[in-house]
Parts: C-alpha cells; sequence; structure tokens
C-alpha cells in the first residue's frame, strides 16, 4: 500500500489508521486490556502502521473495572515500535453526562505527559494532538509547550483536533503543526472550508468518525440495540427515526456505487476521502478483524475525480440530518 504523509513532519503512515477509541470507550463495555491488545495487533499484522488513542478514552468492563485504551495500545505496539506510529492526545476530560471539560494549560500538560508515556510504555509519542481547543488558552501558548517538548525528545510531531483556520495558522506560526483531526464524512462535511488552509500549510487531515459513527457501513438503524450509557451512538441524529429517514438518500448513493465497483458501502465511504486528496488520512474503528480488513481494503478502491465531484454535488443536494456537534470525542 502507498503511504500518507502526517504534513510537513514527514511522518509516513498507512493510508487508512485504527482508531482504538471504540475498544475502552463510546462503544459499549471497554474490552480487557489483553483483549484490546490483540484486536491492535492484528490490525498490524494486516497492514496498518498508523494508531490512534487519546488521555481520555476510558471506559469499563462488565466487572466494573476501569480500562485506559493506552495501556492496551501500548502493550500491543512495543514489541513492533519500530515499525508503528502512535498518536494520542491530551487536554480533555470526559463528564458523567457525555459532555467534556478541556484544560490545556502548560502546567497540565507538562503534569500529565509522563503518565501518558508510562501507560504507552513508550519514550516518545509519535504525533501529539491538542484533543479540543481551549478557549482559555491562547493557541500560541500551547505551540510554546509542543515545541518544549519535541525538544525534549518526549514527542515527534503535534497536531489539534478541532481547530478551525485561526486557530491553526497562530499555532502552527509558533510550532508547525503535522495534523489535524476532525470530524469528517459523507454525513460531516463542515470542515472542508478549512482545506484550502491545510494545503497552504502542508498539513494532514486525519478523519475521525468517517462513517458517521457506523451509519454508512448500513449495518446500524434506529432498531439497532447500543450498549447502554456506555455507548455514545445511542441518540445520534442518524440513529433517530426521522434522522435516519432522512440520510437514507446516502445510503442509496453509496449502496449503488458499492455494487457497481464491487465494494462494501464502507469502502466507498473510505475511499470516496481517499481519493479527495492524498493527504486526507481516516480512521475508523471496529473490534472486528473481519472490519478491519474491509476498512483497509478501500485503499485498493479508486474513484476518479469525477466520481467524487458527483457524489459532492448529491450529497449537497440533500437534506441531511447530521451529528454536527463536538461535545464527544
Amino acid at each position: 500500500m502507498k503511504k500518507r504523509v502526517l504534513g510537513k513532519s514527514g511522518i509516513e503512515v498507512s493510508p487508512l489508521g485504527l482508531g482504538c477509541m471504540g475498544l475502552t470507550h463510546a462503544s459499549g463495555d471497554a474490552m480487557d486490556t489483553p483483549a484490546a491488545a490483540r484486536v491492535i495487533r492484528e490490525a498490524f499484522e494486516m497492514g496498518y502502521t498508523f494508531f490512534d488513542t487519546a488521555e481520555c478514552y476510558v471506559g469499563e468492563n462488565a466487572a466494573g473495572e476501569t480500562l485506559y485504551n493506552e495501556d492496551a495500545v501500548g502493550e500491543a505496539l512495543r514489541p513492533v515500535r519500530d515499525q508503528v506510529v502512535i498518536a494520542t492526545k491530551f487536554g480533555v476530560y470526559h463528564n458523567p453526562d457525555k459532555t467534556l471539560s478541556v484544560d490545556s494549560r502548560p502546567e497540565t500538560i507538562r503534569r500529565t505527559i509522563d503518565g501518558i508515556l508510562s501507560r504507552l510504555g513508550i519514550d516518545c509519542i509519535d504525533l501529539y494532538y491538542q484533543h479540543r481547543t481551549d478557549p482559555n488558552v491562547e493557541p500560541e501558548e500551547v505551540a510554546g509547550v509542543m515545541a518544549e517538548l519535541m525538544q525534549a525528545g518526549k514527542i515527534r510531531a503535534w497536531g489539534i483536533s478541532g481547530a478551525d483556520e485561526d486557530c491553526l495558522r497562530r499555532a502552527d506560526a509558533v510550532c508547525p503543526v503535522a495534523a489535524v483531526q476532525n470530524r469528517y464524512s459523507m454525513l460531516a462535511r463542515w470542515h472542508e472550508s478549512l482545506f484550502p488552509v491545510l494545503e497552504e500549510l502542508n498539513v494532514a487531515l486525519v478523519a475521525f468518525s468517517p462513517m458517521a459513527n457506523g451509519f454508512l457501513t448500513g449495518a446500524y438503524s434506529p432498531k439497532t440495540k447500543f450498549e447502554g450509557a456506555q455507548d455514545y451512538r445511542d441518540g445520534m441524529p442518524q440513529y433517530t427515526p426521522e434522522g435516519y429517514e432522512k440520510d437514507r438518500a446516502v445510503l442509496g448513493l453509496i449502496g449503488d456505487l458499492a455494487r457497481e465497483r464491487n465494494a462494501t458501502m464502507a469502502q466507498i465511504s473510505l475511499a470516496w476521502m481517499l481519493c479527495k486528496k492524498p493527504w486526507i488520512i481516516p480512521i475508523p474503528g471496529s473490534r472486528k478483524p473481519e472490519r478491519l480488513r474491509e476498512n483497509l481494503g478501500a485503499a485498493q478502491v479508486t474513484l476518479t475525480a469525477e466520481e467524487v465531484a458527483r457524489i459532492d454535488a448529491a450529497l449537497d443536494g440533500m437534506d441531511l440530518a447530521v451529528f454536527g456537534g463536538h461535545a464527544r470525542a
């Protein structure tokens, strides 16, 4: 597979990464660390080299034990450390009502990074994201701390999740930003306005929730029984009866393309963004090896620029129910 590059950092990764969040957080009961680590390691053996986690991806298993996503990522990837790129995030804390609190104060960043490195069991983080911008901390201040961490050898590159143009430009002027991680899918296209800036500054877009929290696979509907309070998909607009009816047109669009290309709906959804820009790197997640393999197969599906433009035009004409907030990581 042809590698993709994390912006001006020059770090090469597989064309798709693995979003590890759902193994322990927001997708039902957390998997025990050894089981989650086996999923991650199997993804590596399939060809994934880019793995995404975060300090706040914490959940409970059926026994009520607290489990940290970074522990599983570290257990899986330490034996192959020189062959993988590990991304993690700082500065977000989950509240019981599923909202977020943010804290990117320099003293917090400096205090927490050693704990993150310890959970991962590594000496240096390849890509370290500010998980959400903090209205109480200026972008230049965060970038300054990132420069310190790079000089100290604790991180190789850094990025921002949820950045707008002003934040990105101000931060990049202090310490070059390698990647922006934003929600992006056929149901979530509002960040396309940032694309010219990303190209200008040579910043990669790492697309989280690239299949709209599973909706674009065609596998879920309002009848799906998600796993209680720990599963954040329950109640998202695309899974309400009204929202699902609005968004079914997208399923029809990608279903037709999937049949034409002998591909799956998930693969068409991912190929659409892979073929749109060479610097977009989606990070779908799954607990199922067959889904991991299916997702990676999207890199072999080629859509022409004209086909991508036709998909965009069709989406533009749809009245879609989308999850447009930034309250969930």
